[in-house]
């Protein structure tokens, strides 16, 4: 899990150390949230319609590890992503991301709170990064906001209709606390002999844990790093301007694991006995268990384009899956290739949501995202036999790529906004009859890269 206040700055060309992508062990999920990532009218038109350069970073250098970007949510200059190895895909399910501005009395968007939540094998997940309000004497205001988001955002879920209502909550940004009562003098010894922990008591976030009880349901790690703000652009000097702010742990990442529900007779003094929701959450930590455990809590200090260093947490979650079936199996019947119509042959293996809105992409092998299909065919539309266990779909070989490829099918759920299903890779022939007639790829191929910029 990174979190990163990049302040407007472009990537820098090495995010190894960021993303950990020499690690022996890699990690199953990233989570990534950015804030103040460059909003500018221009640029935020283009991002709307392309992806952003972070976005496009990470997805590049994410994809030919087999990690997917499975969902994101960007609100102005707050940016989240959630990436998952490919092979728990299809186990991710009930996506959905919201926001909530806080800033200008809530009607703008350059504070406040983006989210992404789902179902990991069946344990309820919710991600929220944030972004609250500045300034050494807004303390209370940032707890303020930090309630009106968790109380505002809502998800089309039963289950877990609210934030709090899911079994596990990480909740990250910049977060804004600072360190209050003790002088810089003070702060600049601790932190040059690193004696954090003498600076703890006077964090305003601990601080505030003590007394709001919104808080204390949250776990943190030691803050044994050092403070990630304010820096000097391009150095690991703190600041210098005329302002010379106090250097504070700006930036973190808290988790909330969802109490359990007591048994009816230790419920209270009075003995009222659960009420469905809660015998059911009862249940399923029972049934279910699901723990975690922090690894590594600390700052990336070689990174200097910011104004703020980055902050990762490495977590292991241990859990009893709920599930392990993917709601639907598919294959490519018989050989593809851009000469001949093909067919799909996909079996429900559980119940699930369907609707006239889902679709069968076709992805090559390294797709990047959901949206990285070379092309898709509605899966009612285009049903050409139907029994209860198999179900064969069209795809026309007009929608083939031509030079061929490694690929994947995909089945996307809408009512679910997920991938429910992936088929074994398999070959794309290249056409026989492009070939003959000297057909231009670029002209031709799904799977070829854009045409050049002239072109364009």
């Amino acid at each position: 899990m990174v979190t990163w206040n990049v302040a407007t700055a472009d990537p820098p060309d090495d995010v190894t150390t960021l993303l950990h992508l020499n690690s022996p062990k890699n990690p199953d999920l990233y989570v990534i949230g950015l804030q103040e990532v460059y909003s500018g009218p221009l640029r935020f038109v283009s991002d709307a319609v392309f992806d952003d350069p972070w976005s496009y970073l990470l997805m590049s250098l994410l994809a030919p590890q087999k990690y997917i970007k499975v969902s994101s949510i960007r609100m102005q200059g707050l940016l989240l992503l959630f990436f998952s190895k490919l092979e728990h895909v299809p186990f991710i399910r009930d996506v959905q991301a919201t926001y909530t501005r806080t800033g200008l009395f809530g009607y703008w968007g350059n504070k406040g709170g983006v989210s992404i939540r789902l179902s990991f094998y069946g344990h309820t997940l919710c991600f929220l990064n944030c972004h609250l309000a500045a300034h050494m004497k807004y303390a209370s205001e940032r707890v303020d906001e930090f309630e009106y988001i968790m109380d505002t955002q809502s998800f089309d879920c039963k289950r877990a209709p609210t934030i709090v209502d899911h079994r596990l909550v990480f909740w990250f940004g910049d977060l804004n606390f600072r360190i209050q009562d003790h002088g810089m003098h003070f702060v600049r010894i601790c932190i040059d002999k690193q004696n954090y922990s003498l600076l703890w008591s006077k964090d305003q976030l601990i601080m505030m844990k003590q007394k709001e009880q919104v808080l204390q349901e949250f776990e943190e790690g030691p803050l044994d790093f050092q403070p990630t703000y304010k820096f000097d652009r391009n150095s690991d000097t703190y600041d210098t301007s005329a302002k010379k702010r106090k250097p504070a742990w700006t930036d973190r990442i808290l988790w909330r694991l969802r109490p359990k529900a007591l048994p009816p007779d230790e419920e209270n003094e009075n003995k009222v006995g659960l009420d469905a929701k809660k015998l059911k959450q009862l249940e399923e930590d029972m049934e279910y268990p699901l723990k975690i455990r922090q690894d590594v809590y600390t700052s990336i200090m070689e990174y200097s384009i910011s104004d703020h260093k980055p902050v990762i947490g490495i977590f292991t979650l241990e859990l009893r899956k709920m599930y392990e079936t993917p709601l639907v199996r598919l294959r490519a019947e018989g050989d593809w290739s851009a000469d001949i119509d093909a067919m799909v042959v996909y079996s429900p293996l559980q119940p699930f949501p369907s609707s006239t809105w889902d679709w069968i992409g076709l992805y090559k092998v390294g797709f990047s995202s959901v949206s990285d299909y070379i092309t898709y065919t509605w899966v009612k539309d285009d049903e050409v036999a139907f029994n209860e266990e198999v179900i064969q779909v069209y795809v026309s070989k007009e929608e083939i790529p031509v030079q061929g490829g490694d690929c994947v099918l995909c089945y996307y759920c809408n009512a679910l906004k997920c991938i429910i299903g992936i088929s074994e890779p398999f070959q794309v022939q290249a056409s026989k009859v492009a070939i003959e007639e000297g057909m231009l790829p670029e002209r031709i191929n799904g799977l070829d890269k854009a045409v050049s910029g002239d072109d364009f």
